[in-house]
């Protein structure tokens, strides 16, 4: 490959990654916490934290999180006759290993995202646009988020 050809692949790379580090980093951390569904109310009352039920919204339904009452109506339960007892059936196997798996996973996308943020913003070449870029990435989705 040519060395002029080289550098513009690494320049729209630059480009393309430092518009979507804020949406990378924002699902990586939503993702990881919807992992062990800490956005969930728990049966012995537990609520979970706004914040955490905010980015799951976004994340899982692709908008904010709407008003209780309204998510109450929207979704009823329609009275239906208790199903009949299912014979016993096998354990499955723990989802554990995997969920940490997934976590992990997300803690390195997010640390790969900053550093590549970090690298970026260093080049003085390139901070210019670097920095145009990562905030047309926060601010892009939040306009789209809001329409």
């Amino acid at each position: 490959m040519k060395a002029q050809t080289q550098q513009k692949l690494r320049r729209y790379h630059l480009y393309i990654g430092m518009f979507l580090a804020p949406a990378i980093l924002f699902f990586a951390l939503s993702g990881a916490l919807q992992t062990f569904r800490l956005q969930e109310e728990k049966g012995w009352g537990g609520t979970p934290p706004t914040w955490i039920v905010w980015l799951a919204s976004v994340h899982k339904d692709d908008r904010l999180p709407q008003a209780k009452a309204a998510e109450a109506d929207e979704h009823a339960k329609p009275t239906v006759k208790p199903a009949a007892p299912k014979a016993a059936q096998k354990p499955k196997p723990s989802a554990l290993p995997f969920k940490i798996f997934a976590v992990l996973m997300s803690i390195g996308l997010m640390l790969s995202a900053v550093l590549g943020m970090v690298i970026a913003l260093n080049n003085r070449a390139t901070r210019r646009v670097s920095t145009i870029m990562l905030v047309a990435g926060v601010v892009v989705p939040i306009l789209l988020l809001k329409i």
